[in-house]
């Protein structure tokens, strides 16, 4: 299970250190958000920040960890597009029939197909959709919330909170632009195949026609999501992601004062994103980087790589100074398990380390017989 969340992991660690100032790189743009920060989705390298790490109000991007769980849920076959979900009276009152929150315009009692469920949660941002939703997969919004709790865990996001599945402000319910960010990462990485419907520009339903609240989906055409947030106590936040010449940035602003502030702030830092940095692949998941011996195994050898690719961000111009260096973590003795980290690749501009990643076993390699283990132990002795 860890296997699938190791990215998130490293993104977090990646980010610690942020982007060291380097001569002839602006400061980050001054923009209206209590807090934000700025990174690259393939390297992780953060850009900017500004208070990345405080608890914040989330909003309406708690839907987020909805959708993923949502979205986990379809790839596992324990959800399809298909099949309806029955609105209860809980999501119908909870979601914005009674009280004055966004709302899908989901009747009472309706079966309504799970596709147009997620739709609603994402383009017009329905409570109402979402916690039907959540019920479905949960049985209640609150074992649910018990659900989204144990994902925090699980991708690494260490100052976050869920006491509802669609964002209501409570005293227990926060996160930080750091987590939101290494959130969003995960969504676009673990589940291309849905993320399409966060540019999706509008959705109808029950004769409500709703545009995608996301107003840069609309002026800036490199913008294929995020999510956007909205409450009083919250104020106005937009998570953002925008992708130019094979670059994909992650923005996360939270408590902008409006909503022209929030997407002038996300626009003016992915700008400044792609005006000073470049993103460069430097190899491929899966491929073989080293080939170590293995001493005591069925196979001599074994090949060792990355578990995604590995992609460094770097000042414009500065490429031509990446050197990259590999190297196992000592003596492998079999029996290897595949995906077993065994090395580590190293990535650095001039002096500066800018990557260390990971290197595994890309494929098992069991115990040898009795007399391969008798004669490796015997070189053991020797090497």
């Amino acid at each position: 299970m860890m296997k699938k969340f190791l990215p998130a992991l490293l993104l977090a660690a990646a980010s610690a250190t942020g982007f060291a100032a380097a001569p002839g790189i602006p400061a980050p743009p001054a923009v209206q958000a209590t807090g934000y920060i700025l990174l690259d989705h393939d390297s992780g390298r953060v850009l900017a920040e500004q208070r990345a790490d405080d608890r914040m109000e989330p909003a309406s991007i708690t839907k987020l960890m909805s959708a993923y769980i949502v979205f986990a849920a379809l790839k596992e076959k324990r959800l399809t597009l298909a099949e309806t979900v029955k609105v209860s009276e809980y999501a119908w009152r909870k979601g914005g029939a009674v009280t004055d929150g966004s709302t899908s315009f989901l009747e009472l009692g309706s079966q309504v197909p799970v596709e147009a469920l997620i739709q609603g949660m994402i383009v017009q941002s329905g409570n109402d959709a979402t916690i039907a939703l959540a019920e479905r997969i949960g049985g209640t919004e609150d074992a649910f919330v018990q659900i989204m709790n144990d994902y925090v865990k699980r991708l690494g996001m260490k100052g976050t909170n869920y006491m509802n599945s669609w964002g209501g402000p409570g005293p227990n319910h926060y996160s930080t632009p750091r987590d939101i960010a290494i959130l969003s990462n995960a969504l676009i990485r673990d589940f291309p195949e849905y993320y399409k419907w966060y540019s999706q520009r509008e959705f109808t339903w029950n004769n409500h026609r709703q545009q995608n609240r996301n107003g840069l989906l609309t002026k800036d055409p490199s913008v294929d999501g995020i999510k956007t947030g909205h409450t009083d106590s919250a104020k106005y936040c937009l998570v953002s992601s925008a992708k130019r010449n094979g670059m994909r940035l992650v923005s996360v602003v939270l408590g902008s004062p409006s909503i022209k502030a929030r997407e002038d702030a996300s626009e003016a830092l992915l700008q400044y994103g792609y005006n000073n940095f470049e993103t460069v692949k430097l190899q491929e998941a899966g491929v073989a980087v080293l080939t170590p011996k293995v001493y005591k195994g069925e196979a001599d050898k074994v090949a060792i790589g990355g578990r995604s690719s590995i992609s460094v961000t770097v000042t414009r111009g500065s490429t031509g100074n990446i050197s990259k260096e590999a190297a196992v973590n000592g003596t492998v003795i079999a029996p290897v398990q595949k995906g077993q980290v065994l090395g580590q690749y190293t990535v650095r501009i001039g002096d500066e380390v800018v990557a260390r990643v990971p290197l595994v076993a890309l494929t098992a390699v069991a115990e040898g017989g009795l007399w391969r283990t008798a004669v490796d132990t015997v070189k053991l002795w020797f090497d």
